[in-house]
């Protein structure tokens, strides 16, 4: 499996506009802004229990979101498929942009 981080990032992008403005806030500052719980709470004036608390709800919504939907899943795999069928010339000019 991939990274949680970037796991989790993308399954952000699919599916926040399910979440509400306060999950997607604290979710995007730990996540994407790399802040720390403590950074989060002392921001944000609430208790760093608070801030995990949610930061797990929200990743359990995702995986819930995953599990039914499979976005994420159907978009790996159609991108595996369109890989696997360009030219090796292209793929070595993807993959060369890459690094």
């Amino acid at each position: 499996m991939m990274n949680k981080v970037l796991y989790y990032n993308s399954l952000f992008t699919i599916y926040k506009e399910l979440l509400t403005q306060k999950e997607q806030n604290i979710f995007s500052l730990y996540y994407e802004e790399n802040l720390s719980l403590s950074e989060i709470a002392e921001n944000l004036k609430i208790t760093r229990s608070a801030v995990g608390n949610t930061v797990k709800t929200v990743e359990k919504k995702l995986d819930f979101y995953e599990e039914k939907l499979k976005v994420f899943e159907k978009n790996s795999l159609l991108n595996l498929a369109l890989f696997d069928n360009i030219s090796n010339d292209l793929k070595n000019k993807i993959l060369k942009n890459l690094d």
